[in-house]
């Protein structure tokens, strides 16, 4: 008899980085960095699929709780179906109606969907014995084609074209896994950048961070102009000429305001600037990439779905696709954003900052690089140092370089033990304070 799912067990899980302003910028001072934790069991008994939504504190309760709402759409289902068809289940739940009436394809219920969907690739590369990335660089064209929901895309990138593209970079799939595997894949670290550090605690990463290998770092930005002023000047003074510098606004600014203060701070040399207005304004990206040329653009980590990728790409507003792995609905939305970035030209370098982000992202970077764009030049995945201790396979970086990683899975696991203190509200590290 196969194997059936049997649980979708919720955790409420956060850390108080609040205490240490760990990840503070300017729209979101006081953070404490959570995950709505997921654990799929099935009646086999032995491999588990994890995923988690990530949110920053009050609320993470709400979207544990929907991605509880999830549990009737795997319960007591066949494994091996669910597992083989992965494209089929990602339309099941996002195409659902009533589900879909809450965004559609947006929100907290989007972001549940992402928690269950990576979570079944988690387990599904743990039964093939293989680390994500792998696994998805070793499915053919048509498998992968099968995966995207080219609903809402067509006018941008159809199945054909985005079979052509995966056609086109399956040639030198081996070389490049090799490559990854001798070299791993290049890094940029937002560590020195939190908006609530002290000069001297900015002076000291940053020279962290070079001794580290990192080639750039990222500021956060968007409280106070002086202030940005001061903390740029020393970061390049510090950093010196050669090391970009990328600066990230968190959604602060206005279209004009985002204009003026980027030009303000381009004195430093900024390589990009980071959301630097509302994630929904396409059009006021546009704008201000065109009003602060050449200065570049990036964002991504609060665009809600492929279809807003899309037309940022359409406009020419974004010049770095900062995709994420747990806001749009899972691998499968993330592959499609991926291939509409490799038909577009425009360079993937993933939002990482956030509680077990790193661990996820680098999957995906990894595998576009193997099987989508074959491009890793001008490409970094955010790094971030924060919690990694958490996580049964965390994520290893060396000479300002992500490593690959090597365990089956999407590296999504936590320990038990983390799981256990750090529950919301009950668990030791909430109770004692």
């Amino acid at each position: 008899m196969s194997a059936r799912f049997v649980s979708v067990d919720t955790y409420d899980i956060r850390f108080p980085t609040s205490r240490e302003l760990d990840g503070s910028d300017a729209m979101n001072p006081d953070p404490d960095y959570s995950a709505a934790y997921v654990v799929l069991r099935t009646s086999a008994g032995d491999l588990e699929g994890h995923g988690f939504a990530f949110t920053i504190g009050r609320g993470n309760e709400v979207q544990t709780a929907a991605i509880g709402a999830l549990r009737p759409y795997l319960i007591d289902r066949d494994v091996d179906l669910v597992l083989n068809d992965l494209g089929g289940m990602w339309r099941e739940l996002v195409h659902d109606s009533q589900l879909r009436w809450l965004g559609p394809e947006k929100g907290v219920m989007h972001m549940a969907i992402s928690a269950v969907i990576n979570a079944l690739w988690d387990l599904k590369a743990k039964r093939a014995g293989l680390p994500l990335w792998q696994l998805l660089a070793r499915l053919s064209p048509e498998e992968l084609v099968a995966l995207v929901d080219f609903r809402y895309l067509t006018d941008a990138i159809t199945p054909a074209e985005a079979l052509g593209i995966l056609r086109a970079a399956a040639p030198g799939r081996a070389q490049r896994e090799q490559q990854l595997l001798e070299s791993g894949y290049p890094a940029y670290t937002t560590s020195p950048g939190w908006l609530g550090y002290d000069d001297e605690k900015l002076r000291r990463l940053c020279r962290e961070a070079l001794d580290a290998g990192f080639t750039q770092i990222k500021l956060k930005v968007g409280a106070d102009l002086s202030d940005d002023l001061r903390r740029m000047r020393i970061a390049r003074e510090v950093c010196g000429p050669d090391i970009r510098i990328a600066v990230d606004a968190n959604q602060r600014w206005d279209v004009p305001d985002a204009i003026e203060w980027v030009r303000a701070l381009a004195p430093y040399d900024v390589w990009w600037v980071e959301e630097p207005t509302s994630p929904d304004d396409v059009v006021g990206h546009a704008a201000i990439a065109r009003g602060i040329a050449p200065i570049r653009v990036a964002t991504g980590e609060h665009v809600q779905n492929r279809v807003v990728f899309k037309q940022l790409l359409q406009l020419d507003a974004v010049s770095y696709v900062q995709i994420d792995a747990a806001r749009v609905a899972g691998v499968n939305e993330n592959i499609a954003i991926l291939l509409l970035a490799a038909k577009f030209g425009r360079p993937v370098c993933p939002h990482a900052g956030g509680v077990g982000l790193c661990e996820l992202v680098q999957h995906l970077s990894m595998f576009d690089f193997v099987a989508v764009s074959g491009e890793i030049g001008d490409r970094v995945i955010e790094y971030v140092d924060h919690l990694h201790e958490h996580f049964v396979d965390p994520v290893r970086v060396r000479n300002g370089h992500y490593l690959t990683p090597r365990a089956p899975g999407f590296s999504a696991a936590m320990h038990p033990a983390t799981l256990a203190e750090y529950a919301y509200p009950d668990g030791p590290v909430w109770v004692t304070g």
